[in-house]
């Protein structure tokens, strides 16, 4: 059996601090359930951040674990609310990605990987909101990819410390683990291609960013408020990054109270004008398997 325990708004409360702020507008029922979902990706996602040790055995355990044991707290709480097992499975397998060292090579692997651990994410918290609409689909994988590249511009060199690189090797080519990790001095060449490199990859956030919203109207009211404030704060550290990339080379950018407070101040005016904005959802990405079960 997994060692998991669900603490429902806990761990949203003080690890997802941006959904956490945002979880304000959801409905009761919904805000207990995301805060369900956050802490059985949590616990996933900490045992695969946890150490260097290979972890693949213990996922694929679990897969099978969650899959045939009915009583299964991961497997009740899917069946519960409609969300499909291999859904999940998919986000498994993100994290098994990160049991090796990992050099995304292109474009195309960094939107897949974006999917399998974030996208999947935006997929379940569908369920978990009422949304019913077949179309939301693509949109919520898009919106859970914008937040995941928005992830990996804000922990570039944490994340290298631990071996791992995921913007794309083909857009940083003069650049390596021990200059990204701050083993060795950036010079001016390869922090310009960093500060490209960066900037390249907000603005494909911004491409998934504008998808997400496009499926805004499936969602239930109240519900969308708090995803369209969410997504705001999330890509606001994008927007922050960018500002001054070489600022946050090696320091990780964050929103503090006033900007935070400023962000869902105009994302509450800008939702009552969205009607206006007219989102439309451009196909920037290859469908993944099992995005329309």
């Amino acid at each position: 059996m997994l060692d998991l325990k669900l603490n429902s708004t806990d761990d949203l409360k003080k690890e997802g601090k941006s959904f956490y702020w945002a979880s304000f507008f959801l409905p009761y029922s919904s805000k207990i359930n995301a805060g369900t979902l956050y802490s059985i990706c949590r616990y996933f996602d900490n045992i695969a951040d946890k150490d260097t040790i290979d972890k693949s055995l213990f996922f694929q355990e679990s897969i099978n674990e969650i899959k045939y044991n009915k009583d299964n707290i991961v497997n009740i709480f899917l069946k519960k609310n409609n969300i499909n097992i291999f859904i999940f499975i998919d986000l498994i397998h993100g994290f098994i990605i990160d049991q090796n060292h990992v050099f995304i090579k292109t474009k195309s692997e960094l939107i897949k990987y974006s999917y399998h651990v974030a996208g999947t994410v935006g997929l379940m918290m569908s369920n978990l909101i009422g949304v019913k609409n077949k179309k939301a689909l693509p949109c919520a994988v898009d919106l859970g990819i914008a937040m995941q590249l928005t992830n990996i511009a804000r922990d570039i060199h944490e994340d290298a410390k631990m071996k791992r690189i995921y913007i794309p090797i083909d857009w940083i080519p003069n650049l390596n683990l021990s200059v990204l990790s701050g083993k060795i001095e950036i010079n001016a060449e390869q922090e310009k291609q960093f500060v490209n490199a960066v900037n390249r990859l907000i603005d494909l956030s911004e491409c998934f960013y504008n998808n997400g919203f496009s499926g805004l109207k499936y969602i239930p009211l109240r519900s969308r408020i708090a995803i369209f404030v969410a997504a705001n704060i999330y890509r606001g550290i994008g927007i922050k990054i960018k500002k001054d990339v070489k600022k946050y080379f090696r320091k990780r950018a964050y929103l503090n109270l006033f900007e935070k407070t400023l962000i869902t101040f105009h994302s509450l005016i800008k939702f009552f004008l969205i009607r206006f904005i007219n989102y439309k959802y451009l196909k920037v990405r290859e469908s993944m398997p099992n995005e329309n079960l």
